[in-house]
């Protein structure tokens, strides 16, 4: 039972943590929404920060999951930058309680260099998602260019999300960002175009 216990409580915990809207809250309260006792819950965890600590582990390790299996199906790096992008919100990513739940960690990371290292790993694998792909099609400068804006406004819309009086939804989400990477891509392969004022051969290497 230990596994499913465990994970009873790191569910509890972000459930938790998403309807406080910070990390301040109890081991009382998250083995309560969990059903256990706390003092099960501290022998599962020995404290409170463990328990958050696992708690973000599992998000990273869900992430990361749903990202491998998208990029494996996706057969192009312009598919596969869809792919990142739609993982990145996800149902599960993008649910009220986990949005919360990321922001509360982003908070804690300013206090908790622990904290701030597992966001930097989530940074981190984010970016060379994208790079790696966006180098398939263009230059490293133009490529690095994009993957940070892509990124900075993956994580902007998830803090617009939180803004209960504005919030965006997934498909929304997806599609502002998918505009963003076309709109670049386009800049950087622009489709033919006849110059102004110049003829063009045609074909048969006739003059138009």
């Amino acid at each position: 039972m230990e596994p499913v216990r465990r994970k009873a409580l790191v569910d509890a915990a972000l459930r938790v943590i998403g309807d406080h809207g910070s990390l301040a809250v109890t081991m009382s309260d998250i083995a309560r929404q969990a059903g256990v006792s706390p003092a099960l819950a501290h022998h599962y965890f020995g404290s409170k920060e463990q328990l958050l600590i696992e708690t973000i582990r599992s998000l990273l390790r869900q992430l990361r999951s749903d990202t491998v299996a998208a990029l494996k199906a996706a057969r192009t790096p312009r598919a596969r930058l869809s792919a990142v992008i739609r993982v990145s919100f996800h149902a599960d990513q993008f649910a009220p309680e986990t949005i919360a739940a990321w922001l509360a960690f982003y908070a804690e990371a300013q206090r908790s260099e622990e904290t701030r290292r597992f966001l930097v790993i989530y940074a981190r694998r984010l970016r060379s998602n994208l790079l790696a792909n966006l180098k398939a099609l263009l230059s490293t400068e133009a490529a690095e260019r994009i993957a940070e804006g892509a990124a900075a406004m993956i994580d902007g819309l998830y803090i617009r999300q939180s803004l209960k009086s504005a919030p965006i939804g997934i498909e929304a989400s997806i599609a502002l960002t998918e505009d963003y990477l076309n709109a670049l891509l386009a800049t950087a392969f622009p489709s033919p175009r006849k110059e102004k004022g110049r003829p063009h051969r045609t074909t048969q290497g006739q003059m138009t």
